[in-house]
């Protein structure tokens, strides 16, 4: 069962216009940018490709400190799976999307 209480704070389990925007369309395509199209774009041909999926998806976790520590935690994974996915299509908008799904999952569970 999805730990609601451990997971979701105030902002997802009633979330406005405004909340689901945020997580929807605008976070998605701001972080994947930064990350994906910046970071992971940028370490590819400085290093091996796991090393830049691997940074990637630590500065993606960065970005959810202000969550905190769990938050930042269970993104990790997700942002491996976004890496791996940026460093087989090299797309970031891909990356977005799937960024997306998993915020509209999360928000569907919380809900």
């Amino acid at each position: 069962m999805f730990a609601q209480t451990a997971v979701c704070g105030p902002a997802l389990l009633s979330p406005d216009l405004a909340v689901v925007l945020r997580l929807l369309v605008l976070a998605p395509l701001l972080e994947e940018w930064v990350v994906r199209a910046g970071l992971h774009a940028w370490l590819l041909p400085r290093s091996r490709g796991a090393v830049a999926v691997l940074a990637s998806a630590a500065a993606f976790s960065a970005l959810h400190l202000g969550s905190g520590l769990l938050a930042a935690a269970l993104v990790f994974g997700p942002g491996v799976m976004f890496g791996l996915a940026y460093q087989r299509w090299r797309d970031w908008r891909l990356c977005a999307m799937l960024h997306s799904a998993c915020n509209a999952w999360v928000l569907s569970m919380c809900a």
